[in-house]
């Protein structure tokens, strides 16, 4: 087939979040915050933590091995794997490819890590529609996957709070049908604004010493204030953007599947757009931002819950650490079982 003859649509979706629960009561024990400070700041409950041998690839694969069920699919279906994390299980090779023999997937096919912080899974699900859409491949694997408390300094109330672990997976297959999957997408970077949001140390430019651990430059920082604005702004913009490029309006989209980050944020999105925070599932105040795995563990309960239909409109919107940021519009298409 042709790339003008194809579509990709999502066929199914699993996820995995690690037992156990920190909730806020807890971590008001371990640094000076309390649960209504958290709850109003970000609309955050808990949070789930994976435990020490719990890594990426491990979620990953659990939550892609539940999307292959539910798709009817076996890893022999599966022609391409695309991983999205910022906390890789190591710096090299790639998650992906641990993920690969985890799940026993074929050797004849492309694995590798996308790397766009919380923007990673619609980065990931771009490249792999265009992938697929050259006729080279049938099913793809997309999985974003975070150990965020890895990276997490907990002496640091103002991100500690925020962040969790976990996976989702989706299945992506193609079909000649032009009016259901994915109608359209847009990416962007600003990389002007990298020192917002950011990990210094554990790269080449700081490779780990006694010395840089001791400094806590292997923890994740953040200006909150000034990613809150930067946040606001792209997603609003990465919406109308991707709605006008679609020939679409927000009235006519049935959910929008924002990045869990912080409710503030979700209720300012929602009030730009002039659309009801209801068409906004979230489930951050059980997860809290779990990066790359944040979209897909919202889509997922959200389709999972009846709420998401076949023939849906729903607009998924991230942005992340780069600054990145992404929409990708997508009609909901349920196979027949």
């Amino acid at each position: 087939m042709s790339s003008a003859e194809l579509s990709v649509f999502i066929q199914a979706l699993g996820v995995h979040t690690p037992e156990r629960k920190l909730t806020n009561a807890e971590l008001s024990s371990m640094v000076e915050t309390s649960d209504e400070w958290i709850k109003t700041r970000s609309g955050i409950s808990e949070r789930r933590i994976a435990g020490p041998d719990e890594n990426p690839s491990d979620m990953g694969a659990q939550a892609a091995a539940q999307a292959l069920k539910r798709a009817g699919l076996t890893t022999a279906d599966i022609d391409l794997l695309i991983v999205a994390t910022m906390t890789p299980d190591v710096p090299f090779p790639s998650t992906a490819c641990l993920l690969q023999a985890k799940l026993g997937l074929r050797r004849d096919i492309p694995c590798f890590d996308v790397s766009a912080a919380c923007s990673g899974f619609v980065y990931a699900l771009q490249v792999a529609t265009d992938m697929m859409r050259s006729g080279s491949y049938r099913h793809a694997l997309v999985i974003g996957a975070e150990k965020l408390s890895s990276v997490v300094d907990w002496s640091d109330r103002t991100t500690c709070v925020l962040f969790g672990d976990g996976a989702g997976a989706a299945v992506l297959t193609t079909t000649t049908d032009k009016h259901v999957g994915i109608l359209g997408n847009l990416l962007g970077a600003d990389g002007n604004n990298s020192e917002l949001l950011h990990c210094v140390g554990g790269g080449s430019a700081a490779p780990a010493t006694p010395e840089s651990i001791k400094a806590g430059q292997h923890h994740l920082r953040m200006n909150g204030k000034e990613v809150f604005r930067h946040a606001v702004r792209v997603m609003t913009e990465s919406c109308e953007r991707v709605l006008a490029k679609c020939g679409m309006k927000s009235e006519q989209v049935a959910w929008f599947i924002p990045h869990q980050a912080n409710i503030r944020i979700l209720e300012a999105v929602a009030s730009q757009l002039n659309v009801g925070l209801d068409r906004f599932p979230s489930n951050l105040d059980r997860y809290g931002n779990t990066s790359a795995a944040s979209i897909p563990l919202a889509l997922e309960e959200a389709w999972r819950e009846g709420k998401i239909k076949h023939g849906d409109l729903v607009l998924i919107v991230a942005f992340g650490a780069g600054l990145t940021w992404g929409a990708t519009l997508l009609r909901w298409h349920e196979p027949p079982r």
